[in-house]
């Protein structure tokens, strides 16, 4: 028997033993942590169950995460649903509803300063700053913003720093200029103001104050003023509109609907008010529960303030609901209508429509959580055909790229769950082999200055190294590692078959062609690629373009741009005569000549490097398996001993 079974058995007993009576059961994982908090009329039965054959994956989860079970009996499952309450708000299990907002509405921000900037943003700094919304309707508030940059002269730019001339903005006459002084801020603070009464007209009447004060200015002759105000009443107008969804019905209610995949849990909240939808809050949890018992937790768990119930709420399941309605009544004294929708309702077809688009929110968020979870079905492949110790979560690639030994770079690719992580791409330009043609010590100074700066910070270490190249390169990469003292997993993909290799063993493995694994290993293998190439060539182009110009005497940036237009390279600078390179350049004649003379030395000192690069020993011979790099040495100025 293994490991996992044996636990499974002692769990299994654990059930056996457990009371009838109703209670709270709670499982704890190889850490004694609790990773899930239950409750059940009787102990024995529901615990029993999880043992049962042909269980769903969620169940199979908790069984194998758990390595014991605990249980506290009481005398009603009222008291149950109390007591398990308490101990997940105290211990916040991973596989209980444990609320995530998986989508916060856009507020709009007044800044906290001398000159405030008015902009959208999603996050709220306790900085003395202005805010208004949330606004579910986000193309709404953007033509509002679009509005307001149109007729108020407020700045821009992210920070404010004192400037000699104005930006764009101000001679498109959407902006002042506080940055230049072209505007006091008395002046500034009234367009402040003004639109700060706009955001606060949320009602009528305050609509009708807005309307009197244009009509006010308007006749004192303040035109410009008038105009302002006439434009933003019409852009509040249209935002409160389009930022609701009306069925008339003006009774304050929820409609709240769940779906899940595996442990993964999304619940939407559609708040009506008024006869309007004026939110739409989406949740993310995990959970191990039924629907049925998942949405009288999330209930629970959402609702904490009296104020925060409507008197009717909607769910998609019945259950368990009577227990919730008297957990508000005695912990909230509140008794709301919590309700599923019958036929025989009134507007039955209304609130059914309601919950089905709340369902079909939630559903939407999860697949998108799926699509951010990442290519589970390449990364379980790729464990089993390598044989790793787990999933390859992070796996980093390598690629070299230089034309004919110059401008040799070597790009590091970071992909995480399956997909590409940007902010972790590097790019390393190479030393040892610059002007030489040597892969395999190419890919070792790039990976020794990568681990050996990883293990200095005690950084996280990869779960898979992809090598762009065969058994050559991967053994040169496994050189460093052993020399690093890293046990890190390694692979190749060769271009020409779409070979994969293994340190120190010369058969390679093939796979199908539409294996997923092959296929994360061609995404990453195709991104180092890209990426080496794309610097590369960005250092070609500036060599190509002025900086071999202007290493030459007398020349700057604006002469190396004429001696670029007219010659395109050195070779055909060398051949032009002094009279025509002072006539391009703009020089005098004796500093044309010195143009001249350096560049033909400067032409000719490259052209010996490279016949000198095409003769090198390493350029055009069979390689050792690690290449010729002194791993040692390198290894020693990597870790700065």
């Amino acid at each position: 028997m293994n490991e996992a079974e044996n636990y499974r058995q002692q769990l299994h007993e654990t059930a056996l033993k457990a009371p009838k009576s109703s209670g709270v059961y709670l499982w704890r994982d190889a850490e004694s942590t609790i990773i899930y908090v239950g409750k059940a009329k009787n102990l024995k039965n529901r615990l029993t169950s999880y043992f049962a054959a042909n269980k769903d994956i969620k169940t199979r989860i908790l069984v194998s995460r758990a390595r014991s079970i605990e249980y506290i009996t009481t005398s009603n499952e009222y008291e149950a649903l109390l007591l398990e309450n308490t101990l997940i708000k105290q211990h916040t299990p991973r596989y209980n509803i444990c609320l995530k907002d998986g989508k916060s509405y856009p507020v709009l921000r007044i800044t906290n300063e001398k000159f405030p900037k008015v902009y959208k943003t999603r996050r709220i700094v306790q900085d003395g700053s202005q805010y208004f919304g949330p606004y579910p309707n986000v193309a709404a508030l953007d033509t509002f913003i679009e509005s307001l940059y149109k007729h108020y002269k407020i700045r821009h730019c992210k920070t404010l720093q004192k400037r000699k001339t104005p930006c764009m903005y101000y001679h498109i006459n959407q902006c002042a200029a506080p940055c230049c002084g072209k505007i006091n801020q008395a002046d500034y603070t009234q367009f402040i103001e003004e639109i700060t009464r706009l955001l606060e007209g949320e009602d009528d009447e305050a609509i009708k104050k807005l309307e009197k004060e244009m009509k006010n200015a308007a006749a004192e002759l303040h035109f410009e003023k008038a105009a302002r105000l006439r434009d933003g009443i019409a852009a509040i107008r249209t935002l409160r509109e389009q930022n609701a969804v009306e069925d008339f019905d003006p009774e304050a209610r929820d409609y709240i609907a769940s779906h899940s995949e595996g442990p993964l849990v999304s619940f939407t909240v559609l708040k009506m008010r008024g006869g309007k939808l004026i939110a739409r809050d989406v949740f993310r949890s995990k959970t191990l529960n039924d629907e049925n018992e998942t949405i009288p937790e999330f209930l629970r768990a959402y609702y904490t303030e009296k104020d925060q119930i409507p008197p009717h709420i909607f769910v998609s399941s019945s259950e368990g609901l009577e227990l919730t309605r008297q957990f508000f009544e005695q912990t909230l004294g509140i008794q709301p209508d919590i309700s599923t929708v019958t036929q025989d309702m009134p507007s039955a077809k209304r609130h059914l429509a309601a919950l089905e688009m709340a369902r079909q929110n939630a559903k939407e968020d999860i697949i998108r959580r799926m699509r951010e979870r990442g290519d589970i079905p390449a990364m379980e492949e790729l464990m089993k055909v390598l044989g790793l110790p787990g999933l390859p979560v992070r796996i980093e690639g390598f690629d070299i790229a230089h034309i004919g030994g110059k401008f040799p770079v070597a790009s590091l690719i970071s992909f995480y769950n399956g997909n590409p992580d940007k902010k972790n791409y590097r790019i390393f330009r190479l030393k040892t082999t610059d002007g030489i043609i040597d892969d395999f010590a190419s890919m070792q100074e790039a990976t020794m200055r990568r681990y050996s700066r990883l293990l200095r910070e005690h950084a996280e270490m990869p779960d898979l190294i992809l090598i762009d190249g065969g058994i050559g390169q991967v053994n040169a990469v496994q050189g460093v590692l052993d020399e690093l003292g890293l046990d890190i997993p390694i692979a190749g993909l060769a271009k020409r078959d779409e070979e994969i290799y293994k340190p120190h063993c010369s058969t390679p493995l093939h796979l199908p062609r539409r294996s997923d694994a092959l296929r994360l290993l061609q995404r990453v293998r195709d991104e180092t690629h890209r990426f080496a190439t794309s610097r590369n060539q960005a250092l070609r182009t500036k060599e190509n373009t002025t900086l071999i110009f202007e290493e030459l005497p007398n020349v700057g940036k604006v002469r190396a741009k004429k001696l670029l237009e007219k010659y395109t390279n050195l070779g055909n600078l060398v051949a032009a005569e002094p009279e025509e390179i002072y006539s391009v350049a703009g020089c005098s004649p004796e500093q044309a000549e010195e143009i001249l003379a350096s560049a033909k030395a400067l032409h000719k000192e490259r052209q010996e490097k490279q016949v000198l690069t095409m003769n090198h020993p390493r350029a055009n011979t069979e390689k050792t398996d690690n290449g010729g790099t002194d791993l040692a040495s390198l290894a020693s100025q990597a870790l700065g001993n």
